[in-house]
């Protein structure tokens, strides 16, 4: 298992003051999602990436593997924009008839597709920017001195909390069937796999009322209050900030004339 939180402790820009990479991602992924050219998403996966491997020190293969998880979300989504069914043959830039109904990619079409997988990309990396260098309770200290609503700092930081919590109990579960040869057949699989989502179900029911459990024994009174360390201001950090976004944004300019 990937376990974000441990690299967002643990990694080379941990010192940094959280708001400073907050804005360096937040503006990143908006310069990225308003980009009208492929060129624009390019270079921001290859600067974040170069941000999480070079600086954070986070390895090659856990942000590879990141990357890959919603991968297949993209093709899929991008593959019903590139491909189309029409009784017309006409106009299609790649077709293949048959019975009558042509399915095809129309350019424009692909254009778009590339476009939007780009940049999404681009988007994902830079939220596994913010998410791998700053851990959570420092990205809700920065929610609220922006006078974030609590209850939604607070359903993030459940949230967050019950990822891990499901993942790592599920791994336990799927780790025990294996042992007890729950998947030597398909059929097998099926079973142990119906059995490992009704387990689960009542596992994360338990989990829930045992962290409810502890927030009450540490007088929790509908407010998560979370401790952050105090980090210093670096102007430096904001120039470079700048120098950064600001040749990505001419890049828009030009390419939107």
């Amino acid at each position: 298992m990937i376990n974000i939180d441990s690299y967002a402790y643990s990694n080379n820009l941990k010192k940094i003051h959280p708001a400073e990479k907050s804005v360096f991602a937040v503006c990143t992924m908006t310069v990225c999602l308003t980009s009208p050219t492929v060129i624009t998403p390019l270079i921001i996966l290859t600067l974040m990436a170069g941000g999480i491997i070079s600086k954070a020190g986070i390895p090659v293969r856990v942000f590879l593997k990141l990357m890959l998880i919603p991968l297949s979300f993209l093709l899929l989504s991008v593959l019903t924009i590139a491909f189309s069914i029409s009784t017309n043959p006409s106009g299609f830039w790649i077709s293949q008839t048959m019975y009558g109904f042509t399915i095809g990619i129309y350019y424009p079409d692909l254009i778009t597709a590339i476009h939007l997988f780009l940049r999404s990309l681009g988007a994902v990396s830079c939220l596994y920017f913010l998410a791998l260098t700053t851990p959570m309770t420092e990205i809700i200290s920065i929610l609220h001195k922006l006078k974030v609503p609590a209850i939604i700092t607070e359903l993030m930081m459940l949230v967050y909390r019950f990822i891990f919590v499901l993942m790592e109990t599920a791994i336990t579960i799927h780790r025990a069937q294996l042992s007890r040869s729950g998947y030597v057949s398909l059929k097998v699989s099926y079973r142990s796999l119906s059995r490992l989502f009704s387990a689960l179900l009542g596992k994360v029911f338990v989990k829930s009322q045992e962290l409810y459990n502890a927030m009450s024994a540490r007088c929790y009174t509908g407010e998560i209050k979370v401790l952050t360390k105090k980090y210093p201001i670096s102007l430096r950090n904001y120039i470079l900030i700048a120098g950064l976004e600001l040749p990505l944004i001419l890049i828009n300019l030009f390419n939107r004339v």
